[in-house]
Formats: structure tokens, sequence, C-alpha cells
């Protein structure tokens, strides 16, 4: 296999090579936060969208840099890595940005630096999963609301805990809970609920990442005239709904199978995904 590389600052780098000091403030602090992207066909999806979640958390983290980083830099960036690599123009890419410089808690400076990885992809459109996933309620510990709860930071033992969780119970999935107990999202994704002919998500208020796949849910529900409402959601309709599934950026939907003896369908999902892919 030919040799693979990342860019580290607009520098590329082998992927094994050593880039990271002990001093590296994500590495001591995790002070940052990344994008999970994905390109299909060489055009990376919604990269206005990444691009402004991007920006925004840049600035909630007041990390300086955060005009440079708009949807261009990311369609440069990652058409850069891609060509580099060789890859066929089906790409998971995970953009990692965290606060440069020294200092303890208190940083000496807020400027900006970067990691951008990627991962060739053999399939060149959104894929439903074909066979639904096992999921449970990760109970043990809850995630915060607060104004960094809708961003993807680099402070992720919540969803490592949880992560461990599922492994331990054989599960494909596992529900994070909020601070008062309602559902806010999975491990890796936005949570969707089909119920009584309406589908349901937590809102952005329940301390969910503001998910681009959500936003994009979201805005094909409305451009198909399908009603989706935005809630504070009881984990126990989990064991009522009709339908499940879950979304994010580089996977797209996958739907839920089985929670606990429950088990759902995947009509909406199915729909969703095909929607979906017209639009990609």
């Amino acid at each position: 296999m030919s040799q693979q590389y990342l860019l580290f600052n607009d520098e590329f780098h082998a992927v094994d090579a050593p880039i990271l000091t002990a001093s590296n403030r994500g590495f001591k602090f995790g002070d940052g936060l990344f994008e999970s992207m994905r390109m299909i066909c060489n055009k990376l999806q919604f990269a206005d969208l990444h691009a402004d979640r991007l920006v925004a958390g840049m600035k909630a983290l007041k990390i300086d840099g955060h005009a440079l980083m708009d949807d261009y830099f990311l369609r440069q960036k990652t058409t850069d890595l891609a060509k580099k690599n060789r890859w066929n123009g089906n790409v998971r890419f995970r953009l990692s940005v965290y606060r440069d410089g020294a200092g303890l808690y208190t940083p000496e400076i807020n400027k900006a630096a970067y990691v951008l990885e990627g991962t060739p992809l053999k399939t060149t459109q959104y894929e439903l999963n074909a066979k639904g996933l096992i999921i449970d309620v990760f109970d043990e510990m809850t995630k915060p609301i607060n104004k960094l709860a809708n961003y993807k930071t680099s402070n992720a033992l919540l969803y490592v805990m949880a992560g461990l969780f599922k492994s331990q119970n054989r599960l494909d999935e596992a529900m994070i809970l909020n601070q008062h107990g309602f559902l806010c999202e999975s491990i890796s994704a936005n949570v969707f609920v089909v119920y009584n002919n309406q589908i349901y998500t937590p809102a952005l208020t329940e301390g969910c990442v503001s998910g681009i796949m959500r936003t994009t849910i979201m805005l094909l529900c409305k451009m198909n005239d399908i009603t989706l409402i935005e809630a504070q959601i009881n984990p126990e309709i989990l064991k009522e709904a009709d339908e499940v599934f879950i979304t994010n950026a580089t996977q797209g939907i996958q739907w839920i199978m089985g929670y606990g003896r429950k088990r759902y369908f995947n009509e909406v999902s199915k729909f969703l995904i095909d929607k979906l892919n017209a639009l990609a």
C-alpha cells in the first residue's frame, strides 16, 4: 500500500509521523473541536453547513482564525488531501481544530491549529444499514446542557463511556440522556423517533449536537410535507415508537431494529435516505 498522508497546518505529513507534542492543548485539556465530513464523487457534502458550525464553535471557544475556515477552506483542503492520497473521491474526513500555544488552564494565546485526516470509502452514496441496530439507554452519565453542548468539542469522555457501555452489553448503539433525563442523542449521531405518524427529534435546547445531517433531515421533511417536531423527549417513548433512526454526516441514516423486546419498522428511514441521495 502506498504512503498515506494527512494535513497538519497546511503541510502534508505521513499518517504515522509524530506531529503533536506533549504540550498540545487538545491532548492536555480537550481544548478544541472537530468536524466529521463526507466526500461523495469528489464533492464535499454540505460544506457550507459544516463551515457554519465550525465557525460558530470556534467563536464559542474563543479560538481565533475562524474567519479563514469557511466552506471554501473545507472544500479546498479536503480536495487537496484526497488528491495527495490518490483516493477515489469518496472519503470520510475528520478536521480537528485546537487552540495552539502554551499555558495551563488559561491559554497564553488563542491561535488556531488543525489536523485533517481522511479514510477512503467504497460507497458512492449514503446506504441504509441492511440489518437494523440494537440499542439501549446509557444512564450512568448524562450530558450537561450549556453553550458548548451543540458543538463537537474535543471533550468526548461521555461518549467514550457510552461506547464502553455499548461494547460491554453487546449493543450496536447507545442512547445518551441530558442532565434532566430526557433523550439527547446517541454516541455518534442525532436521534429521530417516529410516533403517531409524526417525527420527533430532541430540540437543540436539550443539549444535543447541532448535527449537519439533523439539519438536512429537517429540510427534507419540510420539502416532503412530513411533520417533524423538535421537542423534549422522554426516553419512555422508545417503548411505544413505530420507528427510531439516527443520523450523522458520514453515514447518513441508520435505522434501529430493537430496544429491549421492542421492534421497529424502517419505512420512513428508507424514504428519507432515497431523498437524501437525490439531494447529495
